[in-house]
C-alpha cells in the first residue's frame, strides 16, 4: 500500500509516499480501505522531532473509509460498512489503515467530514470528562473556534453547561452559531469575561495554549478547575493538569458524535482537502494557520 512517511526530521519536504506491506486487523480491530484521513498539529510536531524519536515514521491516527477486513472477535460491524475511527499504529494516512476504535459514519456525512471527527471529539470529550463538566456548570473554553474547541463547545452544551468561548472577533458569529457566548482574547480578556460572569467561571479548558493559564486559574478559582491540552510548560509551571490520552481515552465520543450529527446537534467543518500525494502541502498550509477548519487528505 501507499503511505505517508518520513525518514528524517524536518520541514514538510521530508514527507514522502512509499510502498509498505499491507497491515492486517488484529483481535478487536478492523481494517479499512481509507477514503479520507485527518491531519492534526501533532502530525507536524511529530515530523519535526518533537515527539517520537524513532525513524522512519509513518503518519496519521484518524481515518474514514470502508471496512475490508475484520479482526478476530469483531461482531458489531461487517465488511463493506462505512466507518470512521482512531488507529493505534500511527499509519492512517495510507491506502489501508487498522482502526482500534470506530463508529458508523452518519448517512448524511461524507468521508472527509467523518475523517475530521475522531481526534477532535475524543480529545474534547476526554478533557470535559476530566474537568467534570456537567449540567449547570459554566465552562470557559480558550480557543473555542478550532476543531477541538468547536467540538468541546458543542459537547459541553449537550451536557447542559453554559459555555463562554474565546476567539478573535472574526470567529464570534461562528461561536454564537455553535451556542457559545463569545469573548475576544488578548489584553483585557479577564475583564471582559468578568463583565459576563462577575463571580467567574466554574471550569476552564485551554485549547489554544496561548499563555493565559494564570488568567484561567484566576477566573475558575484555582488550578484544580483548569485543564490544558496545549500548554505543557505552562501546566507544569502553574500546577494545571495537562490532558493526555495515556491516562484513558474517551472513545465513546465517536459514537456520540455520530448520533448527534444524525440529529443535527453537532457539526465540525472541513477547512480544506488535499490528495494524499500532496501531504507535504497540507502540512505547509496547516502550520501556517491559513485555513480555519480541519485539513483532510482524500484517497480514492
Amino acid at each position: 500500500m501507499k503511505a505517508a512517511r518520513f525518514r528524517r526530521f524536518g520541514g514538510p519536504e521530508v514527507l514522502e509516499l512509499v510502498d509498505l506491506p499491507d497491515p492486517h486487523a488484529g483481535p478487536g480491530q478492523i481494517r479499512i480501505a481509507v477514503r479520507a484521513a485527518g491531519i492534526n498539529a501533532s502530525d507536524w510536531k511529530k515530523r519535526q522531532g518533537l515527539m517520537d524519536q524513532d525513524l522512519p515514521q509513518t503518519m496519521g491516527y484518524e481515518a474514514a473509509g470502508i471496512i475490508d477486513e475484520l479482526g478476530p472477535g469483531v461482531t458489531d460491524v461487517t465488511v463493506g460498512d462505512r466507518v470512521f475511527g482512531i488507529g493505534g499504529g500511527g499509519a492512517a494516512q495510507a491506502e489501508l489503515a487498522v482502526l482500534d476504535f470506530y463508529a458508523p459514519i452518519p448517512a448524511l456525512l461524507d468521508f472527509a467530514g467523518a475523517a475530521a471527527l475522531p481526534a477532535a471529539v475524543e480529545t474534547a470529550a476526554r478533557a470535559l470528562d476530566q474537568l467534570g463538566v456537567g449540567h449547570g456548570s459554566t465552562v470557559l473554553i480558550n480557543g473555542a473556534s478550532g476543531s477541538i474547541g468547536s467540538a468541546a463547545v458543542q459537547l459541553a452544551l449537550v451536557r447542559g453547561a453554559r459555555v463562554i468561548g474565546t476567539g478573535s472577533p472574526a470567529t464570534h458569529d461562528y461561536l454564537r452559531g455553535l451556542g457559545a457566548e463569545p469573548v475576544a482574547y488578548g489584553e483585557g480578556m479577564t475583564g471582559r469575561i468578568r463583565a459576563m460572569v462577575p463571580d467567574g467561571v466554574d471550569l476552564a479548558l485551554d485549547v489554544a495554549g496561548s499563555g493565559v493559564l494564570a488568567e484561567l486559574i484566576e477566573l475558575a478559582g484555582g488550578a484544580e478547575h483548569v485543564i490544558t491540552i496545549a500548554d505543557f510548560a505552562g501546566a507544569r509551571d502553574h500546577g494545571v493538569r495537562f490532558s493526555r490520552g495515556d491516562s484513558g481515552r474517551a472513545t465513546y465520543a465517536l459514537a456520540l458524535a455520530a448520533d448527534l450529527i444524525g440529529s443535527g446537534r453537532f457539526s465540525l467543518p472541513v477547512g480544506q482537502t488535499f490528495p494524499l500525494a500532496d501531504v507535504a502541502e497540507a502540512h505547509r498550509v496547516g502550520e501556517a494557520g491559513l485555513v480555519r477548519g480541519k485539513l483532510v487528505l482524500l484517497l480514492g
